[in-house]
């Protein structure tokens, strides 16, 4: 029956176009991962550098969000992806001209990430919110697992290829993004799916602000949210993985590819599992479990200097974050109502930003003080003792049983 039921999914057409743009644009994410981070190393050997490329790309979305979540809810929302992928694509051909002319800098480099950031601010809640859409009746956390692990094998290939690439030449993996997110936007375009009429109403300033107001009155909601913010936030070590690579396991570009690419490993895994058979008990405790599962695996991690034992830890990272993302995204769709699901994706969104890009600003400013190590176990402790201390905070995320 599950596999039944996951190829009815994957033969729904809109489904299947709203895979192809959504995966494509997180390969393209995750080429730039690596090619931003090398040459940004490569350029300054700066760790604080490093964080500062996430804190750029978090900025515009804590200034947009709200902007954000109501446009993704008043406008179509294929079409507001499509067009932040044309950005994209456009941000991406900037920076392969520069790289390969030879006049791009670092503060250009970190205007191009500023771009991506204001883009991915619109376009985030918009795929968020235009999953349930596509996805079949009843089949919602099965095509968000589905919906991960195509992203997983983006976040798998794009850091091998842009590992790959950059040591063939700068400006490779930018043109790849570009190409690859021009496709993405005719995906975007071609998903069809019908919507209820949307208010053409003027905004209020309660209408901005209503995601907010309903994740604080959803306790459940709340809690899954801002435990994946602080437990991210400091358990943050894949942002040093460029230190990680070069200085203590002693590798080079493509070492750093096979780093990158080994989160996604374990999550393509565990969502290949997820896929087939969903969470149907214990839903609240299993989440607090996969969290404090990778705090432990990040502080193996921070202590190994083996590339093999670095790699099964951030294997183990991967597999147990896709545990929480599933539980999270799902428990947040099948709770928001349509009309409100742009505005309470943003809202996901920024706590997903903050805890992912100023995680990395965290860890590059640790790292910077203390040292990569140091900064890497000590957001693996801290992940697990906020997990603990989530569990005490929210009874109520901690006794959901099931996702209905």
């Amino acid at each position: 029956m599950p596999s039944t039921a996951t190829g009815t999914l994957l033969r729904h057409q809109p489904f299947q176009f709203y895979l192809g743009a959504r995966g494509l644009s997180r390969l393209c994410s995750q080429i730039a991962a690596v090619a931003v981070g090398w040459q940004i190393y490569d350029k300054t050997g700066s760790a604080l550098d490093l964080g500062l490329v996430g804190l750029v790309q978090f900025l515009p979305t804590a200034i947009l969000v709200f902007a954000a979540g109501h446009a993704v809810d008043r406008y179509d929302r294929k079409r507001v992806m499509q067009l932040c992928q044309i950005a994209e694509a456009l941000t991406a051909a900037v920076l392969a001209w520069g790289s390969f002319a030879g006049w791009l800098t670092v503060p250009q480099i970190f205007l191009a990430m500023a771009m991506l950031g204001i883009v991915t601010a619109f376009e985030n809640p918009a795929s968020s919110a235009l999953l349930p859409a596509v996805a079949p009746h009843g089949m919602l956390q099965r095509a968000t697992a589905v919906s991960t692990g195509f992203g997983q094998i983006a976040m798998v290939t794009g850091p091998a290829v842009g590992g790959l690439t950059y040591a063939l030449s700068p400006a490779a993996p930018y043109t790849i993004m570009a190409v690859l997110w021009l496709v993405g936007a005719v995906l975007s375009g071609a998903i069809g799916v019908a919507r209820a009429e949307i208010s053409r109403e003027p905004p209020t300033f309660a209408d901005l602000f209503a995601g907010v107001g309903f994740v604080r009155r959803n306790p459940a909601i709340l809690g899954t949210i801002s435990l994946d913010l602080f437990a991210v936030l400091l358990g943050g070590a894949t942002a040093l993985l460029p230190i990680y690579a070069r200085d203590i396991l002693h590798t080079g570009p493509l070492g750093l590819g096979l780093l990158r690419s080994a989160p996604a490993v374990g999550a393509l895994l565990m969502t290949a599992v997820l896929a087939r058979y969903s969470i149907n008990r214990r839903v609240g405790m299993r989440m607090f479990q996969s969290v404090i599962v990778f705090g432990l695996a990040t502080m193996v991690f921070a202590l190994s200097t083996w590339l093999w034992l670095s790699v099964i830890a951030l294997v183990v990272m991967g597999a147990a974050d896709t545990v929480s993302v599933v539980i999270r995204l799902s428990l947040v769709q099948l709770a928001t109502p349509d009309d409100m699901r742009g505005r309470v994706g943003a809202v996901n969104f920024l706590f997903i930003n903050a805890s992912n890009q100023l995680g990395q600003f965290e860890s590059g400013v640790t790292a910077a003080l203390l040292g990569a190590m140091p900064a890497a176990v000590l957001g693996g402790i801290g992940t697990v003792l906020i997990a603990l201390l989530w569990m005490k905070l929210f009874p109520t995320l901690r006794n959901v049983e099931r996702l209905e």
